[in-house]
């Protein structure tokens, strides 16, 4: 492959994105939006954390588990509250994963070869290694071993948030790059959640999503650019693969994907702007205030030393960034150095950031221990443990190395 430096201008191997320009600061709005939707989410985690350990706890747990539905003809859709978040609700944050995984490979900060080597290699390396470090600490435990994907994935409004927060005056390629591996971390967190953590699969209805995947590629095919007939599809989609055996917010990033996209926006890119203000205020926060409360107490506490607590928490916070690193050093060694506006000095910091794993992070414990209280409240405190120390090792890090860095 040939060297980064044989780039022009800002170099097609500088990952970039449309609102975030390449030198100077990131826009203030958008560093700001950020924090306060960080804020937010973490804000929600800890009244979650509140309400498990209060005289409401009993109260809160019976709500959560209050069950409603829908009937229509043969289809009976009657679900808890706390999996109307997380499979309906969710499916609405997963779309808007897939369009942004869809606008990042086609025009973004993915959308050649050579922007994506490093990202992918980086996003590879951050997934494989705290994967490992799970399964070190979890050796011959074949209960706890089901966890091994849980602090694989980067939470991006988290990291991003909070690195806007406590990281103010990094270069703005750290949150481009962060953006980047984030969201093939998504889209690596959504093949596994497809691959490993599915129920037993039903034929017929796989087949019908698989049907209605088909239906929207034609649409493509015939030039239909409007929204509504692909979300109205996506509904579709979306009970059909509730009923298949495999999590039902895989067909909101199916859907998210096969949404129409331009350089200069399209069907895809509305939705995306309609959906965020729901997602970042609404949505995530929901599934924080439902997924993140564990006991502390007694039981609780006991939890801290549990095997599955410190192989997420470790594989967020050494495993991660360490995987982040070898990633990158791999493809220095192919390609000959770093692209143009990198260093190993703002690495640092971008792989520490990497290792808060909150939001896909609970979603994959939800799944691979749903059933197994014990085992399930150990990942929370895993995942919660992990981000605090990821978020303290890279503001640590950033004053260190950037000393004119600040706290927003």
């Amino acid at each position: 492959m040939e060297d980064w430096q044989g780039e022009q201008g800002c170099g097609e191997g500088v990952p970039q994105r449309n609102d975030v320009p390449m030198s100077g600061s990131p826009p203030p709005k958008i560093e700001s939006t950020a924090a306060r939707a960080g804020l937010v989410l973490a804000g929600s985690a800890v009244l979650g954390l509140v309400l498990m350990n209060s005289p409401l706890a009993r109260d809160w747990e019976s709500v959560l588990q209050a069950a409603w539905g829908v009937h229509l003809g043969p289809l009976h859709l009657v679900e808890s509250n706390l999996l109307w978040i997380n499979d309906a609700l969710m499916a609405l944050f997963f779309l808007q994963v897939g369009i942004e995984i869809k606008r990042e490979w086609l025009f973004g900060a993915l959308a050649n070869a050579r922007s994506r080597a490093l990202p992918v290699a980086a996003a590879l390396g951050g997934m494989a290694v705290p994967a490992m470090v799970f399964v070190a600490i979890n050796a011959g435990h074949a209960k706890a071993l089901a966890g091994w994907a849980v602090p694989a994935a980067t939470d991006i409004a988290f990291a991003l948030g909070f690195m806007a927060l406590l990281a103010r005056g990094l270069p703005p390629q750290a949150r481009i790059f962060l953006t980047a591996v984030a969201v093939l971390d998504d889209l690596g967190a959504v093949l596994i959640i497809a691959a490993f953590y599915t129920a037993r699969i039903s034929g017929p209805m796989l087949g019908a999503s698989v049907a209605i995947v088909l239906l929207m590629v034609l649409l493509q095919g015939f030039g239909v650019r409007r929204a509504w007939p692909y979300l109205f599809l996506g509904v579709v989609l979306w009970g059909f693969v509730l009923k298949s055996g495999v999590h039902a917010t895989v067909a909101g990033v199916l859907a998210g994907i096969l949404l129409p996209q331009t350089r200069e926006g399209g069907a895809g890119v509305n939705v995306e702007h309609a959906l965020a203000p729901f997602v970042s205020w609404l949505i995530l926060p929901l599934f924080a205030l439902a997924n993140a409360g564990v006991q502390l107490g007694g039981a609780g506490l006991a939890l801290l030393g549990h095997g599955v607590t410190w192989g997420v928490a470790l594989g967020l916070v050494l495993g991660k960034p360490v995987g982040i690193l070898a990633g990158v050093g791999a493809t220095v060694m192919v390609v000959g150095g770093l692209p143009p506006g990198y260093s190993w000095r703002l690495m640092l910091p971008i792989a520490a950031f990497c290792g808060v794993g909150f939001t896909m992070s609970l979603f994959i414990a939800g799944l691979a221990f749903g059933g197994d209280v014990q085992e399930f409240d150990a990942a929370k405190i895993g995942v919660l443990l992990g981000t605090v120390l990821a978020l303290t090792a890279g503001t640590l890090i950033t004053r260190r190395l950037y000393p004119n860095a600040r706290a927003a």
